[in-house]
């Protein structure tokens, strides 16, 4: 893979646009995405405590934003290092920040209400029903049932970003196929997926391919995307996939250093875990920081090590990539640049740590079983709408008065549906929308509650 096709700067589905002098196309990209719909909706979507009242506690916004923020920075310091090393021109290390940071933003856009557990739980109802398939579900290709069972956010993300928002099935918020790169987590399909064994995957499997990134529908946007970058592409069972562009590390990398430490930030504030407990953890990780901290508080040293440990999380990061960079350009590196550096058993431990003392906390567990509860309901409420619609050749005008009273009340986007799969996904894209305290009261109201 080569940069000077890596940072394509044309937008998808709009490659005649020209970028403005005064604002670049990926700071264009980054403020599309910031000032849409479903980015505002992440300031009331589950982080990890789910519909807490602490208003310190992050959110998927706040994440979002602070994820941006060390992407960026480690972003410029790869770029630098870039330029030291030849491979790009000077300022463009520029280009590569504003791209990472843009990606870093739209990273969680597609998370459903109540974070991963959401996921599980709309994964769950569409098990169900094609358990034994009626109506739309018995129209589906069995070979996407796979896209609904196993529901997956990030794919759900690129739908958004490159079909259903601002563009509508035109391109969407029409980004620059960089940006939309660096955004691809897992560039395969469901079908592709499914087809690479467990086995495979755990000897063999790339890092980039233990999920999938694409439903069937975005599939061709994603080529184009793919094809204009020049991605590293692989074959399996006639089925292709890309190896990953080289800024998703980055954005990866991010992601992971935000989460790992600010979830523990979290618990300390929320009180479930205790001060000596998270300092040790952070302590660690900040390199033994030589500060005296005895006039300040314990949120203050407990922030203090937050910072330092992030800073020192992304000269971890920096360096792995320089460690690996051949190994990424060819599309053959097969880790996350977190589990790569030098700081890799730190952040193993805090994982760890989070796995036994947050992730199984009562509180959160049982917010995730009403959580569950409260996605089947809105589901199963919603359902006879799009039944009525396919048993009526899809023509909204032949509801019945109370699938009307249902569409306007829940403002139930119909428009374009002609098919079992597009009925699907567009029950997939209300519920993913919802923020934790809609799905609630949407539930309460379809329950009759």
């Amino acid at each position: 893979m080569e940069w000077n096709t890596l940072l394509s700067n044309e937008r998808l589905l709009d490659p005649e646009y020209s970028e403005q002098l005064e604002r670049p196309i990926f700071i264009q990209d980054y403020d599309r995405i910031v000032f849409s719909e479903p980015f505002r909706r992440l300031a009331n979507k589950t982080q990890v405590q789910p519909l807490y009242e602490h208003d310190h506690v992050h959110h998927r916004l706040i994440h979002s934003i602070e994820v941006g923020a060390v992407g960026r920075t480690l972003a410029t310091a790869i770029g630098k290092w870039l330029v030291q090393e030849e491979n790009i021109e000077k300022g463009e290390e520029n280009s590569l920040a504003s791209i990472v940071q843009a990606a870093c933003a739209a990273h969680d856009i597609g998370n459903p209400p109540f974070g991963h557990s959401g996921e599980n739980a709309i994964g769950a109802w569409f098990s169900g029903k094609f358990a034994n398939p009626e109506g739309i579900f018995a129209e589906l290709d069995p070979a996407l049932q796979e896209e609904f069972c196993a529901f997956e956010g990030n794919a759900q993300g690129f739908r958004i970003i490159a079909r259903t928002e601002m563009y509508r099935n035109n391109g969407g918020m029409r980004l620059s196929k960089a940006v939309l790169g660096a955004f691809m987590k897992y560039p395969l399909s469901a079908k592709t997926k499914k087809s690479l064994s467990d086995v495979a995957y755990k000897k063999d499997g790339y890092f980039g391919a233990k999920k999938f990134g694409i439903f069937n529908s975005e599939l061709p946007l994603f080529e184009e995307v793919a094809e204009t970058l020049n991605l590293t592409k692989a074959e399996v069972q006639s089925n292709t996939w890309w190896h990953r562009h080289p800024l998703v590390f980055v954005v990866e990398a991010a992601d992971d250093i935000c989460y790992n430490i600010v979830d523990l930030e979290d618990a300390f504030t929320t009180g479930e875990l205790q001060f000596d407990v998270v300092r040790e953890a952070l302590f660690d990780l900040a390199g033994n920081p030589n500060r005296d901290t005895s006039n300040m508080s314990e949120a203050e040293q407990i922030a203090f090590l937050r910072a330092v440990s992030i800073g020192k999380g992304i000269e971890s990061c920096l360096e792995a990539f320089k460690a690996n960079y051949s190994a990424i350009m060819t599309g053959t590196f097969s880790k996350s640049l977190v589990e790569a550096g030098k700081l890799a058993k730190q952040f193993e431990e805090i994982k760890s740590l989070s796995n036994k003392r947050i992730f199984t906390a009562r509180r959160k567990t049982e917010l995730e079983v009403s959580g569950h509860q409260i996605i089947s309901n809105v589901l199963s409420g919603i359902l006879p709408v799009y039944e009525q619609l396919a048993a009526n050749t899809w023509d909204q005008n032949s509801l019945d008065d109370h699938s009307k009273q249902v569409a306007r009340a829940l403002l139930l986007d119909l428009r374009g549906i002609t098919s079992a799969e597009q009925a699907l996904h567009a029950m997939a894209d209300f519920i993913s929308g919802m923020t934790d305290r809609y799905a609630l009261r949407i539930s309460r109201m379809l329950s009759g509650i």
